[in-house]
């Protein structure tokens, strides 16, 4: 009698098929943030893997740095008062028509911008699939800016935005946790973030370039690294540091409140915007990373100083509490001037709580891998794909 053969075994799976992604962002390369790292470092590794895609944002004559994959201009201008940042006017014509003629699979939409809103309102008049990354709680700027009473309609509007979505695609558990509860978003996935752990790295510290900018070697050298604003708690950064003592402010990062961040702390030393080694010595060459931020949804930066070995201190919210873990990897406190300053003074003063919550910072950033985090995203764009062509019914927006 002749053995049964599994004939299922020598079977190779096929390889899934090459993506067309076209991707939306009010932002992708006139202005270095978080957000905007994470989406060209997505665009670089879906062309490195054979995925088609196309880039379509606001764009200036004089780009922040060099961007990743083909990127067409929509129509935009500066805003009034942030002049940095531009709002789109929407989609255009001519890059409507190289919409039609790339045929995406799947439109990808970083912003709930007029551009995002168009390429919304594409996906479901063609039948294409749209999912959304969420990078900003934008509805709680105006707090900042005087104008608190729009919150509560930009909320609004970002719940019916995201609710016609696919998938929206959270940065961490916690930012995740606080869309389901404020129902913004159907079907809600994780898209981490990643950290060059070669590039950020403790062996970065450099005790002569901290010297250079004026530092004495038994300074506490407290960092704040990101785009120097208001939502970005630079107001309670100052009073905090005003509070706590023995204390010298590291500030990276450029922005249109750095004249005024400068006055309140004329002891701090200001390096405008760095990036690659350069920031990576600033991060390791800090004692303190210090986050007041609450508008945060991960915190590119606060996972970069875990990588470079440097303590982080954050504000008790939804974005940093997903990757500080308190009195292991870091520090969380409520986001108050004086429990900020509570927090520096015991971190400014205990050499040995320092090295501790260094070391677990340094191991826990290694959780963080770029291509195989960029990999669970392609395989959630899959999946969102198949769902809808299961359903594929239009749907109104």
């Amino acid at each position: 009698m002749m053995n049964s053969v599994d004939m299922t075994a020598n079977k190779v799976s096929p390889t899934p098929p090459k993506l067309r992604i076209a991707l939306f962002s009010g932002n992708y390369n006139y202005v270095m943030d978080g957000p905007v790292r994470a989406l060209n470092t997505l665009v670089g590794f879906l062309e490195e893997e054979g995925h088609d895609v196309l880039v379509f944002a606001p764009t200036t004559d004089t780009p922040a740095f060099e961007h990743s994959g083909t990127l067409y201009s929509a129509p935009s201008f500066a805003l009034p008062g942030r002049s940095e940042y531009r709002m789109s006017l929407g989609m255009g014509g001519e890059n409507k028509r190289r919409l039609l003629d790339f045929k995406p699979d799947l439109i990808h939409i970083a912003a709930p911008d007029p551009l995002g809103y168009a390429a919304l309102k594409f996906s479901h008049k063609n039948n294409i699939p749209a999912v959304a990354s969420f990078h900003t709680r934008f509805d709680t700027y105006p707090r900042y800016y005087g104008a608190k009473w729009l919150e509560k309609y930009l909320t609004n509007y970002m719940r019916y935005f995201y609710n016609r979505c696919e998938h929206v695609y959270a940065p961490s558990e916690t930012m995740a946790n606080e869309l389901r509860d404020e129902g913004i978003g159907k079907d809600i996935r994780l898209w981490t973030r990643g950290v060059d752990s070669v590039l950020f790295n403790p062996d970065k510290r450099d005790l002569a370039w901290r010297r250079s900018i004026g530092f004495d070697d038994d300074d506490v050298v407290i960092a704040f690294v990101g785009r120097v604003v208001l939502e970005k708690g630079i107001d309670i950064f100052v009073e905090s540091l005003i509070q706590a003592r023995n204390v010298k402010a590291l500030v990276v990062g450029e922005g249109p409140e750095r004249a005024r961040f400068a006055e309140k702390l004329p002891t701090g030393h200001f390096t405008g915007h760095l990036q690659g080694e350069a920031l990576s010595r600033a991060h390791a060459s800090a004692d303190v990373f210090f986050n007041p931020s609450i508008t945060e949804t991960f915190g590119n930066v606060t996972l970069e100083a875990m990588a470079s070995g440097t303590p982080a201190l954050c504000a008790n919210a939804a974005g940093s509490a997903s990757l500080v873990e308190h009195e292991v990897t870091g520090l969380l406190a409520t986001p108050t001037s004086a429990d900020f300053a509570t927090a520096l003074e015991r971190l400014s003063s205990d050499d040995e709580l320092r090295s501790r919550l260094s070391k677990e910072a340094r191991q826990r950033s290694l959780n963080y891998s770029w291509r195989t985090i960029l990999g669970h995203l392609v395989d959630d764009y899959r999946e969102a794909l198949t769902t809808f062509h299961q359903d594929s019914a239009p749907k109104g927006v």
